[in-house]
């Protein structure tokens, strides 16, 4: 049996249930893997949760069944990302598709576009 390979940081807007499951072995709450599977919570949904409002909130602890301290450490780790792309720290990968003469300008292209989208984000320092 092959290992998961974790999904990429900076792509965590796209990532799907999958690639969440995955994350969540990453960050040591595997055990919420199979009901964040059941609910959909993908990358789409994870970068929203930063607009919902408390009762959202309680009703998703509630339909994931999750003790409050893990959700704690859930958005503390989202945040981690979030900052860690508007730092451009995360690695951007070339494309297979995309020629390697172009890779400079590619990665530059990709950083700035990536870092635009978690700026929209309204993140508080």
């Amino acid at each position: 049996m092959s290992k998961e390979r974790p999904p990429e940081p900076l792509d965590f807007f796209i990532w799907t249930v999958e690639d969440v499951g995955m994350w969540l072995e990453e960050i040591n709450l595997g055990s919420y893997r199979q009901i964040f599977k059941e609910n959909g919570v993908n990358g789409e949904y994870l970068e929203g949760m930063s607009m919902f409002t408390t009762e959202q909130i309680l009703r998703f602890i509630r339909r994931c069944h999750m003790k409050w301290g893990d959700f704690i450490t859930l958005c503390k780790e989202l945040r981690r990302i979030k900052v860690a792309c508007l730092k451009g720290e995360q690695r951007v990968r070339r494309p297979w598709w995309a020629p390697s003469c172009l890779s400079v300008v590619f990665i530059k292209a990709a950083k700035r576009n990536r870092q635009s989208r978690v700026v929209s984000l309204k993140l508080e320092p």
